[in-house]
């Protein structure tokens, strides 16, 4: 298996299932309720906002892996449009999953090559750093939002 398929793997794992740790995005996301993923814990980013938060790197990148310039902006990685009910919330997985596999069909096809290069500035590091990133940052995030889904049951 070459680098870009193993990569790719390592992204699809994460977000469809597979991975050594057996969570996964779409398993956590799956039977949460838009009442749930709006449910405000302390002063924690709701489980909407990290699912937005997390498919926002992946928008941005699918747009570089196409030719064009990296346009996000940290500042707005976290706001979303509001979720007002459940097809709302249907939507916005519906989203995160059709990027996920967009984002991974170009991902797999990736020359090898292309891991040492600039990621669309040098002060960005490598495509390499750049997409282990977008995996490592899915990863933590999903922790998140498994904690916040356990706390929301549990003040039922």
């Amino acid at each position: 298996m070459n680098l870009s398929a193993q990569i790719t793997k390592r992204f699809r794992e994460v977000h469809f299932g597979g991975n050594w740790t057996w969570s996964n995005l779409k398993d956590q996301l799956s039977d949460i309720s838009w009442e749930e993923a709006t449910t405000q814990i302390y002063s924690l980013n709701t489980i909407v906002t990290l699912t937005y938060h997390i498919n926002y790197y992946v928008d941005a990148v699918i747009k570089v892996f196409r030719g064009g310039p990296l346009e996000s902006k940290d500042e707005h990685s976290f706001t979303h449009p509001p979720i007002n009910c459940q097809e709302d919330w249907d939507k916005l997985r519906a989203k995160v999953f059709t990027d996920a596999e967009k984002f991974a069909d170009l991902l797999e096809k990736l020359p090898e090559k292309i891991y040492e290069e600039d990621f669309t500035d040098k002060k960005y590091g490598d495509y390499y750093r750049n997409i282990h990133g977008i995996i490592e940052h899915t990863h933590y995030h999903l922790g998140q939002i498994a904690i916040l889904k356990k706390i929301i049951r549990q003040k039922k």
